[in-house]
């Protein structure tokens, strides 16, 4: 008998235990399901500018090809043999310098036999003449050789002319290339030499859409450079083509820019700005603010938290059973077995301090206000020097994410933080 009641002592304790690990585990899953359906998630750290109007300078954008404003590819109208090269790579030369000299002695030898005859010619005329004014010379003598005067003197010129076609000179001042012939070589009429550019103003050509050209005049300030980021050299609108060409509705434009210290090439390819009339009181915000979608163009503006509902009454039985609870820890007797030095024992200072410590944070927690997000499609205008307008979705005064927005959604709870500024270079940050 003894033996069924230990028996089944020990099966009760079994299924006590078996019940109170169910019941745990009952408990746990619903304790985690409450937990994870209450829990908010933690506040996601962005960047955001605060909008406002600005003064915003439109522009117009173009890609052009850069020239000297005087820059030709040198030739000879005759032929011969190369006997000197007068300059050498990159060298600048005035104008009216000899750069080539050909062989020219037969037509020295030649120019220097027509003017003994021209010589000749003249004494024969200033005799004729003598004669004429003694009256024992006729007219007809005269004429004779005063024709052949001025005949001996033009060959003179031409001769002279066809010495000087032996040389090639610059004709105007500037930079010149490379040489493209070689002492001893025989050139033939055309035959490239050397280009010469003048490098110290520059011309520029460019095409804008016919859509864009009431906006152009003579005169106008253009910037250009190598990219967008830096548009370090200016000029001005010197030409417009006053046709549209049919094929692609594109305008011709050229412009001229001073390149003192050399650093435009001829031929090189540019990145152009037509700078327009400035505009106020534009809505404007970086790039990086705009997410594009299937759905249009949008942003997320930074609000403050509305607050949370009151809390709702407690119902009359959970009041009833708390206020049971209150009486039932109140006539509970104190524990006399205690010792009563326990009692007088002072309070431990450090965790006194922790508490302290705990208690200052949700405090300052209290005081940072809550910020949600909500997002706001908007209308896109002009961009210019990665901003962009906005024509319509935004106001003075709105806080715009710039940075932080591919883990965002509408509603969600963000802590700002404006430390770096996507819309400045790394380098540029680094060095504030």
């Amino acid at each position: 008998m003894k033996r069924f009641f230990i028996i089944a002592g020990f099966l009760l304790l079994l299924a006590l235990v078996c019940v109170g690990i169910v019941g745990f585990n009952f408990m746990r899953d619903a304790g985690i399901k409450q937990y994870f359906a209450t829990m908010k998630p933690p506040a996601a750290t962005v960047s955001t500018v605060t909008v406002k109007p600005s003064v915003w300078t439109p522009g117009i954008e173009a890609i052009g090809t850069v020239n000297a404003v005087r820059g030709v590819d040198l030739t000879l109208e005759t032929s011969g043999i190369v006997r000197d090269i007068l300059f050498h790579a990159n060298q600048k030369v005035a104008a009216d310098a000899v750069l080539v000299q050909l062989d020219d002695a037969v037509e020295k030898a030649d120019l220097v036999a027509q003017k003994a005859q021209a010589a000749s010619d003249q004494a024969a005329l200033t005799r004729a003449i003598e004669l004429q004014r003694r009256g024992v010379g006729t007219d007809a003598t005269l004429d004779a050789a005063r024709a052949a005067a001025d005949a001996s003197a033009a060959q003179v010129n031409k001769l002279q002319a066809v010495l000087d076609q032996k040389q090639l000179s610059a004709p105007f001042g500037g930079t010149v290339g490379i040489p493209k012939i070689d002492i001893g070589q025989y050139l033939a009429p055309g035959n490239a030499v050397v280009t010469i550019q003048d490098l110290d103003t520059m011309r520029v050509d460019f095409t804008v859409p016919e859509q864009q050209l009431p906006l152009l005049k003579i005169g106008q300030t253009i910037k250009l450079g190598t990219n967008l980021a830096d548009m370090s050299f200016a000029g001005s609108i010197r030409g417009i083509d006053p046709k549209i060409d049919p094929a692609s509705r594109l305008v011709s434009i050229r412009g001229e820019v001073a390149n003192p210290e050399g650093k435009l090439t001829p031929g090189q390819f540019v990145q152009i700005r037509v700078e327009l009339p400035q505009e106020t009181n534009v809505i404007s915000v970086p790039q990086t603010a705009v997410t594009t979608s299937l759905y249009g163009d949008y942003v997320f503006v930074v609000e403050p938290a509305k607050p949370a509902a009151a809390a709702a009454p407690a119902k009359p039985d959970e009041q009833k059973v708390s206020a049971d609870k209150a009486a039932g820890d109140a006539a509970k007797p104190a524990d006399a077995t205690k010792p009563a030095d326990n009692a007088a024992k002072p309070a431990d200072a450090k965790p006194a301090d922790k508490a302290a410590g705990d208690a200052a944070k949700p405090a300052e927690a209290a005081q940072q206000p809550a910020l949600t997000i909500s997002q706001v499609f908007v209308k896109l205008g002009r961009r210019n020097n990665g901003m962009v307008e906005i024509v319509e979705g935004l106001k003075d005064g709105d806080q715009v994410v710039t940075a932080g927005q591919n883990r965002l959604f509408n509603g969600m709870s963000v802590a700002v933080d404006n430390t770096i500024d996507p819309s400045k270079s790394a380098n540029k940050q680094v060095q504030q």
